[in-house]
């Protein structure tokens, strides 16, 4: 689990949160859930937005956060899993009679999820029940984790996740890996795994906290690539 700082404008910088090394036969599905645990008995603090890959978290792991510490996990919606009111795709949500909506918001106490009409309301004027419509429709978040949850795909921020944030996540840890020399170590040992990660979390931290404390000006990543003007000692 990685802490994208948005402080840092140059380039993406994320910081190792939580870390887990185990056999390559065991899923990562079960790792979410204690990574939180355990961020808030450190800290007592929980993110609110994780993005995760859509195999890695399952609908029991993503209703016990969204309960327990009000996170939203955002992710694609696999393709064996059915749509589900007001769901018509991942970003297109209409009422039943085709009016399309709008997110209003959440309520925790009922965890329940509020949409309203869209502008324009064409359909809404020759709907056979606009007489005795709302024009709000409630629907509950435990209906489908993945479309609904704590934050549905259909909004903004959720898409803005997903589509611009959720690319980042394998670059940056491939930069990390390449520049580490982590590709070209092959560790047979569980042990000494969880010793190189330790370290490779270390150097992440390190060279964040460098970055951070970095002037502006010299903050440029192509600045040895950048051309020079060459000085003539001329009398």
């Amino acid at each position: 689990m990685r802490l994208w700082l948005s402080q840092y404008e140059p380039a993406v910088l994320l910081i190792p949160l939580v870390s887990w090394l185990a056999p390559a036969n065991r899923g990562e599905n079960g790792f979410l859930t204690p990574s939180l645990k355990h961020l808030w008995k450190r800290f007592s603090w929980s993110p609110r937005f994780i993005v995760g890959d859509k195999g890695y978290v399952g609908a029991a792991g993503k209703a016990y956060c969204r309960q327990r510490w009000d996170t939203a996990i955002v992710t694609h919606k696999r393709a064996d899993q059915a749509l589900v009111a007001p769901f018509d795709s991942e970003r297109e949500v209409y009422c039943p009679q085709g009016q399309p909506l709008r997110w209003l918001g959440y309520d925790r106490d009922t965890a329940q999820h509020w949409f309203g009409r869209r502008e324009p309301t064409s359909l809404c004027a020759c709907c056979w029940e606009a007489s005795s419509c709302l024009y709000e429709f409630a629907y509950p978040a435990a209906s489908q984790e993945t479309l609904l949850g704590r934050l549905p795909l259909s909004t903004r921020a959720a898409q803005t996740l997903i589509q611009q944030v959720r690319p980042w996540i394998e670059a940056s840890q491939s930069y990390e890996k390449n520049q580490l020399g982590l590709s070209q170590m092959f560790l047979n040992s569980l042990r000494f795994a969880w010793c190189v990660g330790l370290l490779s979390d270390a150097v992440s931290i390190l060279r964040a906290l460098a970055l951070l404390h970095r002037k502006t000006s010299s903050m440029c990543l192509l600045n040895q690539l950048a051309p020079q003007q060459m000085l003539m000692k001329l009398p």
